[in-house]
């Protein structure tokens, strides 16, 4: 082998196109495999960014049916408060209404007792009246004369005018 300079060797320019061409290879290689990377970076990216706005998305359903609730509780609340206050609102016209119908119905037992009470009353007394009437009859037929008799007819009808005044 000759001793010179090292470029004028062929194996120095072998190595240098091998370094070239490897270079250049691995400088592709390298930006395809940068490429791939970037791109699945991307990707990762993209799901990492689909899932944040899936995870906020659900946070503000969450949210929202979270405050639905608590307005469904409240109106439960409320109607549970109506009912009672509507009940009790019942129960008061109901007790009023049931008193009112006890005195009406007192009243009209009280107006039929009283009614009872007269009719008795004059039933009594116009039996009192056949009984006299009845009694005055025998007695004067029993102790009275023909002429006494018609004096005190004469006399009772003199006296009608009088009495039906």
């Amino acid at each position: 082998m000759t001793t010179g300079t090292f470029y004028t060797h062929a194996e120095f320019w072998v190595a240098v196109a091998f370094a070239i061409v490897v270079g250049t290879a691995f400088k592709r290689v390298v930006r395809g495999v940068g490429a791939a990377l970037d791109m699945r970076a991307e990707k990762i990216k993209s799901k990492l960014d689909d899932a944040r706005h899936l995870r906020e998305e659900a946070q503000q359903l969450l949210a929202e049916y979270q405050r639905k609730q608590r307005d469904a509780m409240k109106e439960a609340e409320d109607i549970l408060v109506h009912a009672r206050s509507e009940a009790e609102r019942q129960k008061k016209e109901a007790l009023a209404a049931l008193e009112e119908a006890i005195r009406r119905r007192e009243s009209l037992a009280l107006g039929r007792i009283a009614q009872a009470e007269t009719q008795a009353i004059a039933e009594v007394h116009d039996l009192v009246v056949d009984i006299a009437i009845t009694t005055a009859q025998r007695i004067m037929a029993d102790h009275l004369d023909q002429e006494r008799a018609v004096s005190l007819v004469d006399q009772a009808i003199a006296d009608l005018p009088h009495r039906l005044q």
